[in-house]
C-alpha cells in the first residue's frame, strides 16, 4: 500500500491522543540501569526526501531523558531487495546520528515483519521498553503483521507507530498494530517538527522513567495526556 498522496499536518487532537496513550502504557520494570528503545525506520525510496531531516529528530529522545536514566537506542531499517540492518546499541545521540546519516534510501517493498521479528529476538538479550517505527507504507499481509503485534503485546513490547503521509489503509494497519501491542499511533510530519520532538521525547521518557517521569516531562506533553494506550 504505497503512499502517493501529499503529507497532512498532524492535528492537535492526534498529538493529544498519542501522548495520552503513552501515559497509559503499562510500565515494564527495567532489569538493569539502562533502558533499551528500538528505533526502526522504513528506508525505501519513497522516504528519501525526508530521511535526513527525520534523523535529526532522534536527538531529542536522548535530551529528554537526561536526569531520568540512561537510554540505549538501536537503529533498525530495511530497504532494497530483502535488505534489513540493525546497529549496535548506542547510548549517545551523536553516535546514533552518525550511523543514521550514513544510510541511503533504496527502492523496495516494506519489511515490517522483519522489524517485529528482530525486536522479539533482541528482547530476549536486552529487554526492550518500547519500539518506535517510522514509515509511510504497508506492502505485506496486514493480518500477519497484526498477529506479530499481538505477540509483542504479550511480551510487553509496545509499538509506537509513526505514520508519514495520509494513506488511510496504512493508517488503519498501523493503528491496529499499535492497539494490539499496547502502544500508540501518531502522524509523522516534518512540517510539525516541534510536535514530533515532543512525541519522540515522550516515548523515550516513558521508556526510561515510566509514567511518573512522563508527567514531569514538559508542560506541552504532560498537559496533553489522555486515552490511547491500554491499561
Amino acid at each position: 500500500m504505497p503512499n502517493n498522496e501529499k503529507t497532512i499536518v498532524p492535528k492537535r487532537g492526534d498529538v493529544s491522543n498519542f501522548l495520552a496513550k503513552v501515559a497509559k502504557t503499562p510500565v515494564i520494570k527495567s532489569s538493569g540501569p539502562v533502558s533499551h528503545l528500538l528505533f526502526a525506520m522504513d528506508a525505501t525510496a519513497s522516504r528519501e526526501s525526508t530521511w535526513d531531516r527525520a534523523c535529526h529528530l532522534q536527538g531529542q529522545m536522548f535530551e529528554a531523558t537526561k536526569g531520568i536514566g540512561q537510554l540505549s537506542v538501536q537503529l533498525a531499517y530495511y530497504r532494497g531487495f530483502n535488505e534489513f540492518h540493525s546497529s549496535r546499541w548506542h547510548e549517545s545521540s551523536t553516535a546514533l546520528l552518525a550511523e543514521m546519516s550514513g544510510v541511503r534510501c533504496l527502492g523496495g517493498y516494506t519489511q515490517i515483519d522483519k522489524v517485529l521479528q528482530h525486536a522479539m529476538k533482541e528482547h530476549k538479550q536486552h529487554p526492550i521498553r518500547a519500539l518506535v517505527f517510522v514509515g509511510d507504507a504497508v506492502e505485506e499481509d496486514a493480518d500477519a503483521l497484526c498477529h506479530l503485534a499481538g505477540k509483542m503485546g504479550v511480551m510487553q513490547i509496545p509499538l509506537f507507530m509513526f505514520h508519514e503521509g495520509p494513506n488511510a489503509a496504512v493508517k488503519s494497519v498501523f493503528q491496529q498494530m499499535a492497539t494490539l501491542s499496547g502502544g500508540a499511533y501518531a502522524p509523522f510530519d516534518l512540517k510539525s517538527a516541534d510536535e514530533l520532538k515532543d512525541l519522540l521525547a515522550a516515548v523515550a521518557v516513558f521508556a526510561t522513567g515510566g509514567r511518573k517521569a512522563l508527567t514531569r516531562f514538559s508542560t506541552n506533553a504532560a498537559g496533553l495526556l489522555g486515552h490511547q494506550i491500554r491499561n
